[in-house]
C-alpha cells in the first residue's frame, strides 16, 4: 500500500496507529485514542496493515477536530492578540521569556536561549 496521509502528514508505516496519529499537530495521546474508538479500529493496529476503508474512517474522525494549519494559525493569532493589547503575557511573548509565571533567575534556558557573554577557554589562554 502507498503512504498513509492524514491531514497531509505521512504516518510512519511500522508504528501503531495510536502513536502514528500523534505526529499530526493537534493530536495527542487521548485524542488519538478517541479517533481510534470512533473509527472502530484497535489502537494496536500497525499503519501498514490499514486498508483504504479504515484510512477513510480515520480521516473522517480527524476532520472533526481542528488540526495542523488551522490550529497553528489559531494559536499564532491568539499570541498576536496578546502582543497587540500589550498585556503582561504579550510582553513576555515579545521578549522571549517564560509566560506562565516560571522563575527566570535560574532555569528558563529553553525560552531565553543559550547563556551569553561566556568567556571561552581559548580567549582566556591568550
Amino acid at each position: 500500500m502507498t503512504v498513509v496521509r492524514i491531514q497531509n502528514v505521512p504516518l510512519e508505516p511500522n508504528k501503531h496507529i495510536r502513536i502514528a496519529l500523534q505526529s499530526v499537530y493537534g493530536i495527542g495521546n487521548s485524542r488519538a485514542l478517541k479517533i481510534c474508538a470512533k473509527a472502530g479500529i484497535p489502537e494496536t493496529t500497525k499503519v501498514k496493515t490499514l486498508d483504504d476503508e479504515k484510512v477513510r474512517r480515520i480521516q473522517e474522525a480527524v476532520s472533526e477536530f481542528t488540526t495542523e494549519g488551522d490550529l497553528r494559525r489559531e494559536v499564532s493569532m491568539r499570541i498576536k492578540r496578546l502582543r497587540d493589547i500589550g498585556c503582561y503575557r504579550g510582553k513576555r511573548h515579545r521578549s522571549g521569556l517564560p509566560v506562565r509565571g516560571q522563575r527566570t533567575r535560574t532555569n528558563a534556558r529553553t525560552r531565553k536561549g543559550p547563556r551569553g557573554n561566556r568567556i571561552s577557554k581559548e580567549s582566556k589562554e591568550k
